[in-house]
């Protein structure tokens, strides 16, 4: 009989008492025991298993759990005497910054300090007896989440010391989602002043700590070294391209077609697969996403359980605000194809926005995007990545991402697509200034407003036509044709349907004095550089293949041609 599937369960101890389904990821422990590593960072995607390894761990070594080696009988972990052994041997603080989503620093570094005063409340047991001096105890009791920087720093040490005196052994310490926190000071605002609480906190718990045995952090991002880990040279980094734990976190195909033997839906292994496989760590390929695949054996339905599982606010508001260059890459991307990078790993929050590549930084580090292929360069000492959107899933994520970023145009940007197809030039000026109205200050940083260069809204708009018209056109932008470049081209999937091209211009005042002169000179450029030519090639006849010149002049845009043009 399949076991119960648990939604949402990130307890060890309750997923063993309960029976309920469970893949045994019970080798981490090992592997990270005799790697001998100090001080761990564990980078995955959100719902990738890491609080419920946090837990594994905790429960393993921590003393409180010494009597308990019933949750670990039968798992891979038990087959080992040395670790039988160890089991319920260490104390170990567990702390997770999952929940520190606050909008300020203020409350944010109060959060922070009530998570650090509810750990020590778990420890309430060291003011009895005389482990502790009078001072020590009040020291303790004076932890708050009013505390000073200074105490809040050297708190986690503090508790450590007092934890390695009582049981007679060294502290392993666990952080769950350390980054969390970074995030929210990156959106909100107030990423510098949240760097350097947690530069101190994070110095004297795992740098400068002897109390400390070892410790594990875990997050989404690998925050850079600079930021918050300056002083941390202990510290081994585990990315998702990196090969330690690869098939540690997530499910592997194995895991999966097994599970879904379990449950009696051995026939749907290739339908399962093309949703939520797609996923690289190290040079493990075909991990899955175990979030999608504990909802699919739940339900049996095919949908996007990760994808919608969280915001995916700050990888839009990246994407959506991005120039030119990121957009067209975008593009490649949503047609199935690869891009072709240099990136960092690390990621510096607060330049994310202007740092070249950044953005593939974070999408890579999130799950969205999967590195086919990566390769170092000793010439220039930067690393190559070839990057592609990792399932079906994510896929559609971003399709509905994009067509948000119209969703404020009272249906105007569907009103348009329709014009368009039937070759309704009218309502198409008509609905594409409004589209225009209520969406370039959307697309913009501030640095370089839409109104002077609609670059950005340019570069959007076309994103949403391969979204909306993918089940009709194969829609290239920007590239080579007969003599020159068009901006757009909508290749017909069906015989029946018209070739279209369209040209983009911004009007020059000082060459053409009416909007009209400008989608004239657009019109003239298609007709001059031959931009039918690849359409032509491809089979579509010259009487069916469509021109358009739009013109803008900031917010107001005139499209002229058509058939006839």
């Amino acid at each position: 009989m399949a076991r119960t599937v648990g939604i949402g369960n990130q307890d060890f101890e309750v997923i063993r008492k309960g029976n309920y389904f469970y893949i045994d990821k019970t080798r981490f422990i090992k592997d990270w025991w005799e790697s001998g590593d100090h001080v761990t960072l564990i980078t995955r995607p959100r719902r990738f298993g890491k609080t419920l390894t946090m837990s594994m761990v905790e429960k393993f070594f921590s003393v409180q759990y010494a009597e308990r080696e019933d949750l670990f009988q039968g798992l891979s972990i038990w087959q080992s005497e040395k670790f039988r052994n160890l089991q319920g041997t260490y104390p170990v603080l567990f702390i997770s910054f999952a929940d520190v989503k606050e909008s300020s620093y203020v409350q944010t570094r109060k959060k922070i300090c009530s998570i650090i005063k509810e750990t020590y409340h778990h420890y309430q047991f060291l003011l009895e007896g005389d482990i502790l001096s009078e001072g020590e105890k009040q020291d303790f009791r004076n932890i708050s989440v009013d505390m000073e920087d200074h105490q809040a720093s050297g708190s986690i040490k503090t508790l450590t010391n007092y934890l390695s005196r009582y049981y007679g052994k060294r502290v392993i310490i666990l952080l769950d989602e350390y980054d969390t926190p970074m995030q929210e000071s990156y959106v909100n605002g107030f990423w510098k002043e949240l760097v350097s609480f947690t530069r101190g906190l994070f110095n004297s718990t795992f740098k400068t700590n002897p109390y400390l045995e070892r410790a594990i952090m875990t997050g989404i991002t690998r925050v850079s070294k600079e930021s918050i880990f300056s002083d941390l040279n202990n510290l081994k980094v585990v990315t998702a391209t990196s090969e330690k734990y690869m098939d540690c976190f997530g499910f592997t195909e194995g895991e999966v077609f097994a599970a879904l033997d379990e449950y009696g839906w051995s026939g749907r292994k290739q339908e399962v697969k093309r949703w939520y496989d797609g996923f690289i760590f190290g040079s493990c390929q075909d991990i899955y996403n175990p979030w999608s695949i504990i909802n699919y054996l739940s339900t049996g339905k095919l949908e996007s359980y990760w994808a919608n599982s969280s915001s995916n606010s700050l990888a839009g508001k990246l994407i959506r605000e991005s120039g030119k260059r990121i957009k067209q890459e975008f593009e490649q991307l949503m047609k199935g194809e690869s891009i072709e990078v240099e990136i960092d790993e690390q990621i510096v929050y607060d330049q994310l926005s202007a740092k070249k590549n950044a953005i593939w930084s974070l999408l890579l580090a999130s799950g969205y995007l999967k590195a086919i292929k990566t390769e170092f360069e000793e010439r220039t000492g930067h690393r190559k990545y070839w990057l592609a959107l990792t399932n079906r899933e994510v896929h559609l994520m971003f399709e509905t991402m994009i067509h948000d970023w119209f969703t404020d145009t009272d249906d105007s940007y569907n009103d348009f697509i329709k014009a368009l197809l039937r070759d309704d030039l009218k309502a198409m000026n008509h609905y594409m200034n409004r589209v225009a109205l209520s969406t370039f200050s959307y697309f913009d940083t501030g640095k370089n407003p839409s109104g002077e260069e609609p670059e950005r809204f340019y570069h959007g708009f076309v994103l949403g036509l391969m979204v909306e018209l993918s089940d009709r056109y194969i829609l290239t932008s920007n590239r080579e044709s007969g003599f020159g470049r068009y901006d757009v081209m909508l290749e017909p999937r069906d015989a029946a349907d018209d070739g279209i091209i369209l040209e983009f211009k911004v009007q020059d005042k000082e060459e053409e004095k009416e909007l009209s002169d400008t989608v004239e000179a657009a019109l003239e450029q298609i007709e001059r550089k031959k931009y039918e030519a690849m359409l032509v090639e491809k089979g579509v006849p010259r009487e069916k293949i469509r021109k358009y010149g739009f013109a803008f002049c900031g917010k107001t845009v005139r499209i002229g041609g058509g058939r006839d043009s």
